[in-house]
C-alpha cells in the first residue's frame, strides 16, 4: 500500500537532529528513502539508527552544507546509490548567538556566516538536486520543501543575519516554483514559529519565557519538530500534487495576531 512516499528518495539536510531529524523519519514512515545529510556526523548516523530501528532504509551523507564540493559530491552520490532523487527538504539551518545583537552591532563575519549555512546552504542543495528534480512532460512531479521561519513572514526585532537569511529562502522557494514548475518541480516554503530543537534549548526554560511564549502563540505551546516534519511530509507527497510556490507559516497562530 502507497504510505505517501513509497520507494521515493528524499534528500534532508539538517537531518542529524531537530526539524531534519524528524523529516527524515516521517519519509521513512511514510515509505520514502531519506538521505540525511548533516555536517554534524554522530547526529548522522544517530538519525539513521533510527530510521533503520523502523525497518526503513537510510543514507548517511555527512557534509556541510556551505561547502559547493560536498553538497555536489553527496547528491551525486545519493543518486548513484539510490537511482534516483525524487524530493529534498534544506532543513540545515543555524541561529547565532552574536547575530542576536541590534544590527550596527553585528559584525559582517557573523551575518555571513549564518547566511552561508541557511541561504547559500538551501541554494547550493537545490542548485544540485535540481537536475536530478526535472521531470519529462507528464511524468511524476517531484518536490523541493525549504524551511524558513516565521522571521521572514514579519518582523521579529532579533537576528539580522537570520531574519535576511530566512527571508532569502522563502523568495528563493518561489523562483524555483516558477521557473521549474513547467518542469515538473513543485516547490513550497514552511515558516515555523517557536519549534522545541536543540536549536532552541534554553529559550521557554523559566516562567517569565513561558508566559511571553503563551502571549505570542494563540495555541499556547511551542511546536514540536515532528509537527512541523508531517506538514514538510505532506508537501513531498501526491497529496499535494497542486501546491506550488507557496510559503506556509506552521506556528500555531503566531502570525495571526
Amino acid at each position: 500500500m502507497d504510505r505517501g512516499l513509497e520507494d521515493r528518495v528524499v534528500l534532508v539536510t539538517g537531518g542529524g537532529s531537530g526539524i531534519g531529524r524528524a523529516t527524515a523519519l516521517d519519509v521513512a514512515a511514510r515509505g520514502g528513502v531519506p538521505a540525511i545529510l548533516d555536517r554534524d556526523a554522530k547526529g548522522v548516523t544517530e538519525t539513521a539508527a533510527l530510521v533503520t530501528a523502523t525497518g526503513a532504509h537510510a543514507l548517511e551523507l555527512p557534509a556541510d552544507v556551505a561547502d559547493e564540493d560536498a553538497m555536489r559530491d553527496a547528491i551525486e552520490r545519493t543518486v548513484s546509490e539510490l537511482g534516483r532523487l525524487n524530493g529534498v527538504v534544506t532543513a540545515a539551518g543555524i541561529f547565532d548567538g552574536p547575530d542576536l545583537q541590534p544590527l550596527a552591532d553585528v559584525t559582517l563575519e557573523t551575518f555571513n556566516r549564518v547566511l552561508s549555512i541557511n541561504l547559500t546552504g538551501t541554494f547550493l542543495a537545490i542548485k544540485y538536486a535540481l537536475p536530478h528534480l526535472v521531470r519529462s512532460e507528464g511524468g511524476e512531479r517531484s518536490s523541493l520543501v525549504t524551511i524558513a521561519s516565521t522571521a521572514a513572514l514579519r518582523g521579529h526585532g532579533f537576528g539580522s543575519g537570520y531574519t535576511a537569511s530566512k527571508g532569502g529562502v522563502a523568495a528563493l522557494t518561489k523562483l524555483v516554483a516558477v521557473q521549474y514548475g513547467p518542469h515538473g518541480v513543485r516547490a513550497n516554503c514552511i515558516c515555523p514559529g517557536a519549534v522545541d530543537t536543540p536549536m532552541t534549548n534554553g529559550a521557554w526554560d523559566d516562567d517569565a519565557s513561558r508566559a511571553r511564549m503563551k502571549r505570542a502563540i494563540p495555541l499556547g505551546v511551542v511546536a514540536q519538530a515532528a509537527e512541523i516534519a508531517s506538514v514538510a511530509g505532506f508537501l513531498l507527497s501526491a497529496d499535494a500534487n497542486h501546491v506550488t510556490g507557496q510559503v506556509m507559516a506552521v506556528d500555531g497562530g503566531s502570525t495571526a495576531i
